[in-house]
């Protein structure tokens, strides 16, 4: 039972290590291939950033990756990218390359081409299968190749995106004709990296995949459904941490870390579902519309936004079973299983409708961005 302050305070750590536990999953993904194809580019886009932002990949026309560089995700600092050296430039042979890069450190690579895949991808690519680990081809900056060949009579983009493919798979038919995902960085929403997303999910170990989920921006509706889902499913958790607290004889106790709890995990939303001032600014340049953050009516998103939520946001949410919940806690030891049983269902429902709430806000967001209907 808790009966101290101390104690309070020590739960309250409990759970928030509990709501934590996500992000302590490491996965590193290996980003490699020709010099100039794209790869920090690509680390850029998938991490939500900009070319000129704090901690961005740099870019340029010249091979800017001379040794392995980590970048994390600004909201899981647990997933990992490294942007490995251009296979085959001036500073880094193909034959050295395979020996300092240490393959057995990584979950999955991704090999990016921006023309032909050439024999050191290849090679590459081989080494990592005799590994047994996970690679994928993207052909990169698909979007110049579209906009090339827009200026002809005939243009039909999907034709042009066939004959890409094609000349990839014969490129590489001695890896055994492997999948090829067309991408451009600048417009994570179109080509294919939807369906290298749906690949992954498919492949990696389940807490792997969650966490890189939940590590991407928020570009289309899709990957904010999976986000979304994936918070639902761990309501239940946190609802069980308050059911834990409320066994305590101390009056209003289990109100104030349920307000802990609830606070903890909406802020973890509103991160992941892209509401804060950052994301939407983003958000807002990429899509030339400066409006996106007048669509965040919502009190409980002001509320976290601004680091406060009180009573007057949880009032939209809850219902009278909080306040009977409270009379419960009031009622020493007797009261005690009473208690816990309704603060987890209580609280569950209070995450639920939370989540609900901030869904809705980033789908409003999206829609007015114009990206609700893109998958």
């Amino acid at each position: 039972m808790l009966t101290s302050s101390a104690e309070y305070v020590y739960v309250t750590e409990s759970v928030k290590e509990q709501l934590k536990k996500l992000d302590n999953v490491t996965l590193h993904i290996a980003v490699t291939g020709s010099t100039g194809a794209g790869k920090s580019s690509f680390i850029n886009a998938i991490r939500g950033l900009q070319p000129d932002d704090v901690n961005a990949a740099p870019t340029g026309a010249t091979e800017t990756t001379m040794t392995s560089t980590m970048y994390t995700y600004p909201t899981m600092p647990n997933v990992k990218l490294w942007d490995l050296p251009g296979t085959g430039s001036p500073k880094f042979k193909a034959k050295k390359y395979l020996k300092e890069v240490k393959l057995d450190t990584f979950d999955f690579f991704i090999i990016i081409s921006s023309e032909r895949f050439k024999e050191n991808d290849i090679m590459l690519a081989k080494a990592i299968k005799e590994k047994k680990k996970l690679f994928y081809f993207l052909r990169s900056k698909i979007d110049n190749d579209i906009q090339a060949e827009s200026q002809r009579k005939d243009f039909d983009e999907q034709k042009v995106l066939s004959q890409i493919r094609e000349d990839c798979q014969r490129n590489l038919k001695d890896m055994d004709n492997p999948e090829i995902f067309l991408i451009s960085s600048f417009e994570l929403h179109k080509y294919d990296f939807q369906t290298l997303l749906d690949t992954l999910e498919k492949q990696l170990p389940a807490h792997k995949r969650d966490a890189l989920i939940l590590s991407l921006p928020v570009y289309s509706s899709k990957i904010l459904e999976e986000k979304i889902k994936l918070f639902m499913e761990q309501t239940w958790s946190a609802a069980v941490a308050s059911g834990s607290i409320a066994v305590a004889p101390v009056p209003g106790l289990s109100m104030a870390c349920d307000a802990a709890i609830l606070l903890a995990y909406f802020t973890k939303c509103y991160y992941a579902f892209g509401l804060d001032d950052d994301s939407i600014d983003k958000l807002s340049l990429r899509v030339n519309n400066p409006s996106l953050k007048a669509v965040r009516k919502s009190p409980l998103v002001v509320a976290i936004g601004q680091k406060k939520l009180s009573n007057k946001e949880l009032s939209a949410l809850t219902s009278k079973d909080a306040a009977v919940k409270f009379a419960w806690s009031m009622v020493p030891v007797v009261g005690s299983k009473k208690t816990a049983e309704m603060s987890y269902s209580t609280t569950l429902n209070l995450l639920r409708a939370g989540v609900q709430d901030l869904a809705d806000t980033a789908k409003e967001v999206l829609k007015v961005a114009g990206l609700i209907d893109v998958y």
